[in-house]
């Protein structure tokens, strides 16, 4: 059985198309078997996306983990003066995230590039970087991830993370604070187990 987080999963492929209102936005995805959250906008990726606040920093935007593209696309269909840099290790997951940022008119301020976390994004910096990260790559890649988009954000760039409880979140906090410090980590919203995690760095 293949699994989302994997470079190029084996199971077949069947696309079918997700409806989606979010932000006050009506969008339509092409989404598949074999990618994270097949089939509809998980309720984690619609709290973050629905808690999400624009950085006052200038600059791009990235969405790590960008499955089909939900969390990218939506927010550059409103923000379109910013540029959304949405990265994937699913092969499949990037090949849909392009045509649905094609078919909702985002093509123009996205970009999509099969990425293992920040493999191929060495050189640059963020203004926000969002994700729902890969928690059953295990907690060691998700603790990767945070380390990772440390090093990537802008001065007064923020980090944006959705983590359910029971899946870690209170360890996702302690890391947060460890890399930027306690008091620039917030917990601004739970909802039912989930929480969405903001960390600015100085």
């Amino acid at each position: 059985m293949g699994h989302y987080y994997s470079e190029k999963p084996d199971v077949e492929s069947r696309p079918e198309t997700v409806e989606v209102t979010v932000r006050g936005q009506k969008l339509r995805f092409l989404s598949d078997r074999g990618v994270f959250s097949k089939g509809d906008l998980d309720f984690g990726t619609r709290t973050l996306l629905e808690t999400f606040e624009l950085p006052a920093v200038e600059g791009e935007i990235a969405d790590i983990g960008c499955g089909w593209g939900p969390i990218g696309i939506t927010l550059a269909c409103e923000y379109k003066e910013r540029t959304f840099i949405m990265a994937d290790i699913n092969e499949r997951a990037v090949d849909l995230a392009e045509k649905n940022a094609e078919r909702n008119g985002a093509a123009g301020n996205t970009k999509v590039v099969v990425s293992s976390l920040f493999s191929e994004l060495q050189e640059q910096e963020f203004a926000a970087i969002l994700t729902n990260p890969p928690i059953r790559a295990g907690k060691q890649v998700v603790h990767q991830l945070f380390d990772e988009a440390h090093v990537h954000l802008k001065s007064g760039g923020d980090l944006w993370v959705v983590i359910q409880k029971k899946q870690g979140a209170p360890s996702a906090v302690k890391k947060l604070a460890e890399l930027f410090g306690e008091e620039q980590v917030e917990t601004v919203r739970k909802a039912k187990g989930y929480f969405i995690l903001r960390a600015q760095k100085v």
